[in-house]
Parts: structure tokens; C-alpha cells; sequence
């Protein structure tokens, strides 16, 4: 299981083997021919996303773009450098394929780059020209220079970080599948259910494996994709040793309410992804009702996201991560309990049935 899990993840990682997005080919149809448009495309060309292809016929590029060799259409308008000279407002079209959500977002964004590269261009040249010096052009068109620094930002930066979310989901997953099927084989067995101690083994011995597996997802595989990791294997084991034995008490409180392979096979399967999508991977929890979060807040894949992105991903120092950590172990004590007690209150109805006394025939 755990072979098939790795096999998968590197099936669908490479999707991310080119780590973003790169040189995508846009074409340009120049109606205007000036010194402008001319400056555009090549701040265009210039831009690590897009890959600009010339076209003579806006209906050839709108052709291509429907087979998909092209992913957007930018239009150079007539009388471009006109305009800009005049200070009029300008309006460049571009086409793009709305399915392409991502290639789309870093086209727009690399177009109003360069459009504002070349206003701040002709804006220092009238400035010049005017009689300004260059650093007081400078001073009027960038009176406040910004510069980025990295925080830690707990709020609705979880939701950007896809990728160590989809790896906590799988790493969730499939050990709720492998302690599911542990505890029923165990509890199948001939003589019964067995000893305190060799149940314990089982399910432990399942631990191993899976701290093995999570040096793989957030330690390896990140690495040979260039994600930034900023957290140690030390930290990385820290983080994911409370998380498994608080899935291991799922799947004890799972295995206790079914008890039938088949039904938990089709449940895990159903909730699966709804799973994923409340636990603050794809939209942050800030941003859900009250009962959604509730809910979210009872699955452990919820506060080792939150850890583990945080550790790993966003610089966050370990002793901040104490809270989701203790909320892991509370959670692995909870399903335990409440696992047993209803494997108890099940088992003890069937003693009850047994110990009824049977009615004669007459």
C-alpha cells in the first residue's frame, strides 16, 4: 500500500516538474507598428512566463488559440504610441483560454508589467525633457519604493500552500486504510479478539512505515520539486509522530462504528475529498461558517496542515506549533476513547444476547 501510495505521488507530481509555469507562447498582432508597440512586445518576450510568437492575422492567432497552441491573444491597438503620448486611455485586448486559470493570472500579470514599464519609460523621458534631473523624475514617479520581506502570516497564506495539504491528505489517508484493515484482521481472527499487547503491536507497527513515508512526502519530494523547506527531518518526524498516532485513533473509532471492510472502503472513498476541502488547504478557515470550522477542527489532516506548512513552508519556529500539536494528541486520545467505547457498548450487547435465557418450546 504504502509502494502504491509513492507511486501515485510521483505519478501526479509531475504536473510540477517544471516547478511553474514558463515561457508560454502568446501570440501578439501588432496593428500598430510603432516604437511602442515594438517596446511592449519586447518587454513581453522579456518576462520568464510568457514567450511571445508575432502574428500578422488576428484570425490565424484566434485559430491557433482554439487548438490550443497558444494561450492568449494580445492585440497591439492602432495609434498605441499616439495615445500614450496624449494621455489617453488605452485598452489593449487579449483573448485567453478561461480553463487555463493559472496560465491566464501570470499573463495578465506580466501584461501590466510591461505596460507600466513602458508608461514609467515615456513618463521619465517627458519628465526629462521638461527639465527634471533624474533623480527627481525618479522621486515623482516612485515616491514610495516597497520592499517585500518574509513573515509569517497565519491566516489565508494556508490556503496557498496546495501541495503540503494534498501530501498531509495522502499520508491521512492511506494510514486510515492500513489501520482500518490491520484492527479487522486482527479482530477476525480465529480465536477472537486478541491481547491488549498484540493489538497494540499491530497498530503500532504501522507507525515506522508511515514516519518513513512523511521524511519522503515533506522532506524528498519537495526537495527534488524546489519547494522552499525550511524545517529539519528532526522537526519534520516532531511533527509527524503526533499527527499518525492521532489518525491511528481515527481509525480505531472508524473500524469500531463499521466493522465491515466494504462499508469503510466506500465511506473513506466518499469523504475523502470533502475532508480535503475543510481543512483549510484549498479555502481558509477564516473564511467558513462557524459549523465548518467545528467540524474541520475534529480532523487531524486540519492542525498537521497548519503545523507542518507552517514549519516547513513559512519559517515558523517550532515552539509556536505547540498548540496544533497538543490539539493532535487531545484528538488521538478522543477517537481512542470514544473507539472503545463503542467497541464496549457493541460487544456488550452481544454478551447480553448471549446470556439471555432461551425460551422452551412447549
Amino acid at each position: 500500500m504504502w509502494m502504491m501510495l509513492l507511486l501515485s505521488l510521483c505519478v501526479m507530481s509531475l504536473v510540477y516538474a517544471n516547478r511553474t509555469v514558463w515561457d508560454l507562447p502568446v501570440a501578439v498582432v501588432d496593428q500598430d507598428h510603432s516604437t511602442a508597440s515594438r517596446m511592449l512586445t519586447r518587454q513581453l518576450d522579456a518576462t520568464s512566463k510568457v514567450a511571445t510568437v508575432a502574428y500578422d492575422s488576428l484570425a490565424q492567432a484566434e485559430h491557433d488559440l482554439a487548438l490550443r497552441k497558444l494561450f492568449a491573444v494580445i492585440i497591439m491597438p492602432v495609434d498605441l504610441e499616439k495615445k500614450i503620448l496624449a494621455g489617453q486611455n488605452i485598452v489593449i485586448p487579449v483573448y485567453g483560454d478561461a480553463t487555463n486559470r493559472l496560465a491566464n493570472g501570470q499573463i495578465q500579470q506580466d501584461v501590466l508589467a510591461a505596460y507600466q514599464a513602458i508608461l514609467t519609460q515615456y513618463n521619465t523621458d517627458l519628465l526629462l525633457s521638461s527639465g527634471f534631473s533624474e533623480r527627481q523624475a525618479s522621486v515623482v514617479l516612485s515616491p514610495i519604493i516597497g520592499q517585500s520581506l518574509d513573515v509569517f502570516n497565519p491566516g489565508i497564506s494556508f490556503a496557498a500552500i496546495i501541495f503540503p495539504g494534498l501530501l498531509v491528505m495522502l499520508l491521512q489517508h492511506s494510514l486510515l486504510i492500513a489501520s482500518v484493515r490491520v484492527s479487522i484482521v486482527l479482530n477476525s481472527g480465529p480465536s477472537g479478539k486478541p491481547a491488549v499487547p498484540a493489538f497494540l503491536g499491530g497498530i503500532s507497527a504501522l507507525i515506522p512505515v508511515w514516519l518513513f513515508l512523511s521524511i519522503v512526502l515533506f522532506v524528498l519530494w519537495p526537495w527534488i520539486l524546489g519547494y522552499r523547506q525550511t524545517a529539519s527531518i528532526p522537526e519534520i518526524l516532531l511533527l509527524t509522530f503526533p499527527f499518525l498516532l492521532a489518525v491511528l485513533g481515527l481509525g480505531k473509532l472508524v473500524t469500531e462504528c463499521l466493522r465491515s471492510v466494504e462499508l469503510i472502503y466506500l465511506t473513506l472513498a466518499f469523504i475523502t475529498t470533502p475532508v480535503f476541502y475543510i481543512s483549510g488547504t484549498i479555502w481558509p478557515l477564516q473564511a467558513m461558517p462557524a459549523w465548518v470550522r467545528g467540524v474541520s477542527s475534529m480532523l487531524p489532516s486540519t492542525w498537521a496542515t497548519k503545523a507542518i506548512a507552517g514549519v516547513n513552508q513559512m519559517g515558523l519556529p517550532f515552539k509556536d506549533v505547540g498548540g496544533d500539536i497538543l490539539m493532535l494528541l487531545i484528538l488521538c486520545l478522543f477517537y481512542t476513547f470514544i473507539g472503545i467505547a463503542v467497541g464496549m457498548l457493541r460487544d456488550g450487547v452481544r454478551l447480553r444476547a448471549m446470556f439471555r435465557p432461551k425460551q422452551r418450546n412447549s
